[in-house]
C-alpha cells in the first residue's frame, strides 16, 4: 500500500518564516548580496563627500577691507548695538517711566516694522554691554527685548497713540511693565543684566534698523538696504533713584565711540550728533535716531549647511538604491517568490523600508560626517573665521542635529523612492520622479522669483534640507537670505517633518496599493 503525502500548503511554508525578524533578516540578506548595490552606496558617500570639498574650496572670503569689526553678543553672535540714547545714571535700585508716543518714520516717511522707541537699562554706554529695554514698535507692539537674542511679546500698541513704559531694577533683576492709560500697569517680564551692584545708565532710546528688500528675477538678485531714520515723542519722564544735580545725556551709542550731547535745556534747543537728534522742551524730549540693538544678521551662508552641500547629489544614488530594491524583483520575476514566501506583502514592503532606511542612514552619516570634519577646514583657510562667522565644534547642538539630520534626511529619501519603485513598479520612471521632486526643486530655488523659491522650500520634499541649517534666526530682526544659502522660511524641525510626512505617506500608499494589485 502505498501512502501519499498531501502537498504543503504556502501558508505551511512559511510557518516559522514570517515574522517580522525574519523578513529583515531576508531583506538584508538581499541587500548585501548585490554587489552593485554596495557601489551604489559606496558612490553615494564618494559624490557627497567630493561636492561638498569643492563648494567649500569654490567658498572664498574677501577680507581685504579688515573684516567684521562688530560687537559679539553673550553667545559669541555678531550683534548690533547703535542708537540714539538719552540717559542719566542710576547708582543702585530704581526705575524708569515715560509715556512714548511713536517711532514714526523720519526717511523713509513710514519707519520700519522692527523700529524701536523705549525706555532701557543699560551696563554702560559701550557698545555690547548688557542690557534690558522695553519699546514700542510700528509693527509689532509693545516688546521686551534683552542680552540682544531675547524678545518677549508685551500686547498692542496702537500707531500714533501714546503707551506708558516703566523699567525697575533691584539688583540684576530689571522688570518691565506697561499701561496703556498710565493708572493700570501689567507685568510683561523680567531679565538680568550682569552688573548686580554698582551704577547702571537709565534712560530712553530710538533705533531704526535699515530698511531692507530683495528681489529676484531671471535669475539676477537685486539687493536694497538702506539706512533710515525714525523719530519718537517722550513725557511724563521720571527716574527714581537718579544721581542728583546731573542732567540727561545724549550719547550715539556705537557711533564713533559714542557722540555725546547735553540735554538740550530750553524750547527749541537741539544738538545733533552723527546719528542721533535730541530737542528738548521743557519735560517733553523728541528723539530720532537709526541703527538697531539686536542680533546681527550677515547676509552670508550657513557654514555648515555649505560643508554638507554634496547630499544635495548623493541622494541620488541613495534614492536609485531604495527604487531598484524593490524594481529589480519586479524586473526579475522575483517578487513572486517573495511573496509566496511571505504572502504578507504589506510587511515585505515595511522590512525593505526599514532595511534601506538602515543602511542608507549609515551611509549618509559616514559621508555628512567625513563632509563636514573635511570641509570646514577649507573653509576657515578660506577666510570663513570669527567673528563674522561663529566657530563650530562638532559637538555643538546644532552642529550635531545637521550632521544627524543630513544622514537621516538621506533615510528618508531612500524611504521615499522605496515607495515610489513600488508604486510605479519602473526604474526608470520612479528615479525620474525622484529627481522632478527633489533635484529640480533645488536646483530652481536659486533662479526662481522669491516668492516661488520659498513656495518650493516649504511645501516640496526639499524641505527636509532646512535640517541641515545652523545659522539662527530672529524673528524680531528682518534679514535678507536666499534660499540657496541654505535659508528656509520654516524651522528646522518643521521642514524635516515635511520630508517625512512625504516618505510615510507615499509608503502607505504602497503598502495599500501592493495589497491590491497582482504580483
Amino acid at each position: 500500500m502505498t501512502t501519499v503525502t498531501p502537498p504543503r500548503r504556502p501558508s505551511t511554508v512559511i510557518v516559522g518564516r514570517d515574522g517580522f525578524p525574519q523578513l529583515l533578516r531576508a531583506e538584508w540578506t538581499k541587500l548585501r548580496t548585490v554587489r552593485r548595490w554596495g557601489l551604489t552606496l559606496l558612490g553615494a558617500v564618494l559624490v557627497t563627500v567630493l561636492i561638498s570639498l569643492f563648494s567649500a574650496s569654490s567658498s572664498r572670503l574677501d577680507l581685504a577691507g579688515g573684516g567684521s569689526t562688530a560687537p559679539t553678543g553673550p553667545g559669541g553672535q555678531p550683534i548690533r548695538d547703535d542708537f540714539t540714547f538719552v540717559h542719566r545714571t542710576l547708582p543702585a535700585d530704581g526705575s524708569i517711566t515715560a509715556r512714548v508716543t511713536g517711532p514714526t518714520g523720519v526717511r523713509p516717511d513710514r519707519a520700519p516694522e522692527w523700529a524701536k522707541a523705549g525706555v532701557l537699562v543699560k551696563e554702560n554706554t559701550e557698545s555690547g554691554s548688557d542690557y534690558a529695554a522695553l519699546m514700542i514698535t510700528p509693527g509689532h507692539g509693545v516688546r521686551f527685548q534683552s542680552d540682544f537674542t531675547r524678545d518677549v511679546a508685551g500686547g498692542a500698541a496702537s500707531a500714533g497713540k501714546p503707551h506708558w513704559l516703566r523699567l525697575t531694577r533691584a539688583g540684576a533683576t530689571v522688570t518691565a511693565y506697561a499701561s496703556a492709560d498710565g493708572r493700570g500697569w501689567h507685568e510683561i517680564g523680567t531679565s538680568r543684566i550682569d552688573r548686580s551692584t554698582g551704577a547702571v545708565t537709565v534712560g530712553l532710546f530710538v533705533a531704526s534698523p535699515n530698511a531692507q528688500s530683495m528681489k529676484r528675477a531671471f535669475g539676477n538678485v537685486s539687493i536694497s538696504d538702506n539706512p533710515s531714520r525714525s523719530s519718537a515723542r517722550f513725557d511724563e519722564v521720571t527716574v527714581k533713584g537718579a544721581v542728583s544735580g546731573t542732567d540727561w545725556q545724549r550719547t550715539d551709542v556705537g557711533q564713533d565711540g559714542g557722540r555725546q550731547g547735553d540735554g538740550g535745556q530750553g524750547s527749541g534747543q537741539q544738538n545733533s550728533g552723527q546719528q542721533g537728534e535730541l530737542v528738548r522742551s521743557g519735560g517733553t524730549f523728541t528723539v530720532s535716531g537709526s541703527g538697531d540693538i539686536a542680533p546681527g544678521t550677515p547676509m552670508q551662508p550657513d557654514l555648515v549647511a555649505t560643508s554638507l552641500n554634496g547630499s544635495q547629489l548623493g541622494l541620488v544614488l541613495i534614492a536609485a538604491l531604495g527604487v531598484l530594491f524593490i524594481t529589480a524583483e519586479y524586473r526579475r520575476g522575483m517578487i513572486r517568490t517573495t511573496f509566496v514566501a511571505s504572502p504578507r506583502r504589506g510587511r515585505v514592503l515595511v522590512a525593505k523600508a526599514v532595511v534601506v532606511g538602515a543602511v542608507a542612514f549609515a551611509a549618509g552619516l559616514v559621508a555628512s560626517l567625513a563632509s563636514y570634519l573635511l570641509s570646514m577646514p577649507v573653509l576657515r583657510d578660506n577666510g570663513h573665521k570669527p567673528p563674522l562667522f561663529p566657530e563650530f565644534a562638532l559637538t555643538d547642538g546644532l552642529v550635531l542635529r545637521a550632521v544627524l539630520g543630513t544622514a537621516a534626511l538621506l533615510a528618508l529619501i531612500a524611504v521615499l523612492a522605496l515607495g515610489l519603485g513600488a508604486l510605479l513598479r519602473s526604474t526608470a520612471a520612479a528615479i525620474t520622479t525622484v529627481i522632478v521632486v527633489i533635484v529640480l526643486p533645488l536646483i530652481l530655488v536659486s533662479v526662481l522669483p522669491l516668492g516661488l523659491s520659498q513656495w518650493l522650500q516649504r511645501l516640496t520634499p526639499v524641505a527636509g534640507f532646512a535640517i541641515q541649517e545652523t545659522t539662527p534666526r530672529y524673528d524680531q530682526v528682518s534679514s535678507l537670505c536666499l534660499p540657496e544659502d541654505g535659508c528656509y522660511p520654516q524651522g528646522a524641525l518643521a521642514g524635516f517633518a515635511t520630508l517625512a510626512a512625504y516618505a510615510v505617506v507615499v509608503l502607505g500608499i504602497a503598502v495599500w496599493r501592493i495589497r491590491k494589485r497582482d504580483a
